[in-house]
């Protein structure tokens, strides 16, 4: 039950790239990197970093985004607005003829920020972000709850150590 999804966010605040291989050069991977670190970069800037000219940088923006490579723009807050709560990662199992269904239920929640099919013991793994840990319980109830859920298993993120998304 897993797919391949190619996604990619870029310039405007902060990307997140999940396959710099899909660039077709170093430059392109390099500019990449360059607007993974800062998407509000100016052209001019990012062509003086990579030492070519504006219009190049310019012309492989627009071939990136034309290809799908660059799909999107966000904004990533600072560590006190994203401090500011609690996140857990919950493994989830599903009923086969269930998940449609309790794919929908999960979509309705505010508090889900991802939610991916993956192999091995779950059949889905979310990623929950709630204000209080009583909030955290009370989802995870909720959760427990949808039809066809048969077994959740739940970690409290303690520290984000590494984070390249937007």
């Amino acid at each position: 039950m897993s797919s391949t999804r190619k996604t990619v966010a870029a310039r405007a605040v902060q990307p997140s790239v999940t396959a710099p291989a899909t660039a077709k050069d170093q430059t392109d991977r390099e500019l990449i990197a360059l607007l993974q670190a800062n998407a509000r970069e100016s052209t001019a800037n990012l062509a003086r970093k990579l030492g070519v000219a504006r219009t190049t940088v310019v012309a492989r923006l627009a071939r990136l985004e034309s290809e799908g490579v660059i799909v999107g723009y966000t904004t990533k807050l600072g560590s006190e607005a994203s401090d500011r709560g609690v996140q857990a990662f919950v493994g989830i199992s599903v009923q086969p003829k269930a998940q449609r269904e309790v794919i929908r239920q999960l979509s309705r929640l505010p508090e889900l920020r991802q939610l991916a099919s993956v192999s091995g013991e779950f059949d889905y793994m979310a990623l929950l972000r709630a204000d209080t840990t009583m909030r955290l319980d009370a989802l995870l109830d909720e959760i427990g709850e949808i039809e066809g859920v048969i077994k959740t298993t739940t970690s409290v993120v303690l520290a984000l150590r590494v984070d390249r998304s937007a």
